[in-house]
């Protein structure tokens, strides 16, 4: 098949769940045999930097956009589209893949009637209910699901809940397909020790974007208060960029300004993010709002004892990791209190990480399941 997707910022990267999702499909759909076109966003390039064309077999188009904030996204969905459009008038199209509801908002400049390729929707999580978009940024994604459901063949969604939704909103059935998780290559703390002094079962573990629909500050305040009690000498490690979100950033690093039992590290990849999640004691995901997230996934595939909200979407993976022995605990989602009492009794407990590798759902299930959802005759 000639399969095309849009609605990433850039392949490869580690800028957000999308991009980890996005990579993982389309490199193993072209090992399967078939052509993807992946629609990145165009970036300024350092100096002698080649402009990418392909990527482990996938054809790399860029798209352009404007580097502002407010009309980064919505720019490059309304040029990546046109450029779908006229890959599918040359016959050149067989599936055309959108991930999140933003770029859903150009649905309707597609062909309607008598389409010859396959139209597909993944929703990522409702992402108008995100903290960090203004009341016009809302309406369009608001506006982006509506189209999903009016001109979308086929909706994936991540989560039962999410699948709930669609059904009460709108009489609109979908298919749960979760992310999946690759097993990790498991690493001694040599560039953390150097960079940050940190030992293994030496920190609790914060990996996520900073913004606030994460709830880190309900973590942080939780910290304070441990540490005030004397209950741990280990370090609360925060890893993770802002997004959209500058000023909770720097609500959060002044807040922990001075502090030396917090690190925040900005954000990680490579050997780097590897060494983290191979030495937590414990990670945490104290956050409001999720589609499936994948540092959870990830630290589970670590082996990482993990402590997370209790709302539904984390619910759903830290019950299908537990399925053959305990490793992901709940508290209640919002309550300091709760969240405070879990992290101590996690700590006293003593806990043996890294035991084993915990992946609930793998990348190859996942990808064979998406193609046979790009193949269904009955949509």
């Amino acid at each position: 098949m000639k399969i095309a997707m849009i609605g990433h910022k850039v392949v490869p990267s580690r800028e957000g769940g999308i991009e980890i999702v996005v990579e993982e499909l389309a490199t193993r759909m072209t090992a399967a045999g078939h052509e993807v076109t992946l629609y990145n966003r165009k970036r300024k390039r350092a100096k002698g930097e080649r402009k990418r064309t392909e990527f482990a077999g996938c054809r790399v188009e860029e798209v352009f956009t404007v580097d502002k904030r407010s009309l980064d996204a919505i720019v490059y969905a309304f040029f990546a589209t046109l450029k779908a459009r006229r890959l599918a008038r040359k016959g050149k199209l067989d599936v055309l893949h959108y991930h999140a509801e933003g770029p859903c908002f150009f649905l309707g400049l597609l062909p309607k009637k008598k389409r010859k390729f396959k139209l597909v929707v993944t929703i990522h999580g409702l992402d108008w209910q995100r903290g960090k978009w203004g009341g016009f940024a809302t309406k369009i994604l608001k506006k982006g699901e509506r189209n999903a459901v009016k001109y979308a063949d086929e909706i994936i969604v991540l989560s039962e809940n999410n699948r709930k939704y669609f059904k009460e909103t709108y009489n609109r059935e979908t298919v749960f397909i979760p992310n999946g998780v690759r097993e990790p290559e498991c690493l001694p703390a040599e560039i953390i020790r150097d960079k940050w002094g940190l030992e293994r079962d030496s920190y609790v573990l914060f990996l996520a974007r900073i913004v606030p629909e994460k709830g880190l500050h309900y973590l942080v305040n939780a910290w304070k208060r441990l540490v005030e009690r004397g209950v741990t000498d280990k370090k609360l490690v925060i890893a993770g960029g802002a997004s959209h979100s500058a000023e909770y950033y720097e609500g959060i690093a002044k807040s922990c300004e001075g502090d030396p039992s917090v690190l925040m590290t900005g954000f990680v990849e490579g050997k780097t993010l590897k060494e983290l999640y191979s030495g937590a004691y414990l990670y945490v995901l104290p956050s409001d709002l999720e589609g499936m997230p994948m540092s959870f996934l990830e630290a589970l595939s670590y082996g990482n004892i993990c402590l997370v909200s209790d709302i539904e979407e984390n619910a759903e993976v830290a019950a299908a990791a537990n399925e053959n022995g305990r490793c992901a605990y709940t508290f209640k989602h919002g309550d300091e209190a709760d969240l405070e009492a879990k992290i101590e009794a996690l700590l006293k407990a003593e806990l043996k990480t890294h035991v084993a590798p915990v992946l609930p759902f793998r990348w190859e299930d996942v990808t064979e399941r998406t193609i046979e959802v790009y193949k269904r005759k009955d949509c």
